[in-house]
């Protein structure tokens, strides 16, 4: 009797009751290998952006957290014999009378810059969706204050708000209204640097925005046309409620932007007169490099509380996202 015999490779394989078990085919063997693979790959593609943040986000932070918790000189950084103080330079920042006065100026410079640059971003985005004729042109030159470096703009509002030769004056004179010590009058410094940052900061949310709406279905706005919906009532109903996402990291990118301002205002008023224009920005760097001493402690206290503050702010925006993920 003739038998057929079946190559070792052929033969199935045995379980523990003796029952035949099929071998996995090669291709499944394979799949099980790629993922291996691919995650190999990805950490190569993570690598440069974490080697990135290591080096100039995390050791700087540290770095400044150090900086807070030791009594730093100048003498200490080339010895590096700082003694460790604790959160005495936390205690220094709160007793010093300068505290209330610059928390103030922070508070107020980023609620009104937030305010006025989310609105007239927000109006300017939907009087751009209407695609008329020149509106992606008039829409570039909108970008321009965007794209300028910091010291132009700054120093051109420096310019044009100057008590004696500043436009701005000269036109409040052709009207009949006396010159205003825009620069120099306690009253009027924080007012400045306020107009010029939102000037700034106008064509970001105007770019933003205008991208949200973009994606806002047009059979929206014509079924509430044919309900008989005014322009008003289409944008507190549709245009708003939809844009809630976009305007939530809008106003999340400017609050972080806006407490971290520093370049805007040292050049045009460097937080006075008398620190009516100081912030926590210029007072950290006021703290540790405009003294003949200079008081490092202290000053990189300052800055942790803004990247304290920026960091709460950024856990509400994401727990908020996330109640509405799972609603």
């Amino acid at each position: 009797m003739n038998r057929t015999t079946q190559a070792p490779d052929a033969l199935p394989a045995r379980g523990r009751n003796g029952a035949a078990t099929a071998a996995p085919p090669p291709a499944r063997a394979a799949a099980r290998r790629r993922p291996a693979s691919q995650q190999w790959a990805a950490w190569a593609f993570l690598a440069p952006v974490t080697l990135y943040l290591a080096l100039f986000y995390a050791y700087p932070l540290y770095r400044n957290i150090d900086l807070s918790l030791r009594n730093y000189t100048v003498r200490s950084f080339v010895q590096g014999d700082a003694p460790f103080t604790g959160l005495a330079n936390y205690r220094t920042v709160f007793d010093d009378p300068a505290f209330a006065p610059a928390l103030l100026h922070t508070v107020v410079f980023t609620a009104v810059c937030l305010v006025f640059q989310y609105a007239i971003g927000l109006a300017l985005a939907v009087f751009f969706n209407q695609h008329f004729r020149l509106s992606a042109t008039l829409r570039a030159l909108f970008l321009v204050p965007w794209l300028l470096p910091l010291i132009v703009s700054a120093s051109t509002w420096s310019w044009m708000l100057n008590s004696d030769s500043g436009i701005v004056n000269a036109t409040l004179h052709a009207v009949g209204i006396g010159p205003v010590n825009w620069l120099t009058s306690p009253s009027w410094s924080l007012t400045s640097v306020i107009i010029a940052n939102i000037w700034i900061g106008v064509p970001f949310n105007l770019v933003v925005l205008y991208s949200g709406l973009q994606s806002v279905p047009g059979s929206l706005y014509e079924a509430a046309a044919l309900d008989g919906a005014g322009p008003w009532r289409r944008f507190w109903s549709i245009t708003f409620p939809l844009l809630r996402p976009v305007s939530a990291i809008t106003l999340l990118l400017g609050l972080v932007y806006t407490l971290k301002v520093f370049d805007i205002i040292w050049i045009m008023t460097k937080g006075g007169p008398a620190d009516s224009s100081t912030t926590f920005a210029t007072w950290s760097y006021q703290l540790g490099f405009g003294n003949l001493l200079p008081a490092f402690g202290p000053g990189a206290a300052v800055g942790n509380l803004l990247v304290v503050a920026a960091l709460v702010f950024g856990l509400v925006y994401v727990r908020v996202q996330r109640k509405q993920a799972l609603s």
